[in-house]
């Protein structure tokens, strides 16, 4: 069997929301990024057995947004993309302004429910926040300790949050821990992760969203 007949048969609109963790800040190469890389998996001939992969219309993460920006900024683009399948990673910047708790739940609700509009649950992919405390520049953005934990909570109500709606959540927290051995992991500014460590993300989503895909 040949690879064009393992590739999709049809490709689904990808639009990407988040921050600087999906736009890819510090990465040189837009080829690292994690929704990137997400889509060049998909389309793997050993990924396949799929009706659909996924064509990235838009990748719309902002480095510093919050969750509020999302609503403001990023969701309006929607009517205009058109978006069958959708990606939402935002959190860190909230940790960072000290946004409450309770502010990111409701920022976090309005946003699942907005996609919700556009696409079913089976065609949205919500991924945590990584811990970016454990780089080399994260003492520079609050003490480790608080930040580090408001990170946990914050992918706590994500993932809540998602599943609540039967929303897919993977949970990349456990894998960007690794960055405090391993400065591979850690792109060139001291703080976002490395093409490397993306990579490391999309092994755990892209089973994921090939089951959905599948779906």
């Amino acid at each position: 069997m040949s690879s064009a007949d393992l590739a999709p048969t049809r490709f689904l609109r990808y639009v990407a929301l988040g921050d600087s963790y999906t736009i890819g800040t510090a990465v040189e190469r837009a080829s690292e990024r994690w929704p990137d890389r997400l889509v060049a998996a998909l389309a793997h001939p050993s990924a396949a057995e799929r009706l659909s992969g996924l064509d990235l219309v838009a990748n719309l993460g902002v480095n510093g947004f919050t969750s509020r920006d999302v609503i403001e900024v990023e969701l309006p683009r929607l009517d205009s993309l058109r978006p069958e399948f959708a990606s939402l990673l935002v959190g860190v910047n909230d940790v960072v302004q000290g946004v409450p708790s309770a502010t990111y739940r409701s920022h976090a609700r309005r946003i699942l429910d907005n996609l919700l509009g556009f696409v079913p649950a089976n065609r949205i992919v919500t991924v945590s926040t990584p811990d970016y405390t454990v780089t080399p520049q994260g003492a520079s953005y609050g003490d480790p300790a608080v930040q580090a934990a408001a990170i946990r909570a914050s992918n706590a109500i994500l993932g809540e949050l998602a599943a609540a709606r039967g929303i897919a959540f993977v949970d990349i927290h456990g894998l960007s821990l690794r960055a405090a051995s391993d400065r591979t992991l850690v792109a060139g500014d001291g703080l976002h992760p490395s093409g490397a460590q993306y990579a490391l993300w999309v092994e755990r989503i892209a089973p994921v969203v090939a089951g959905l895909l599948a779906g």
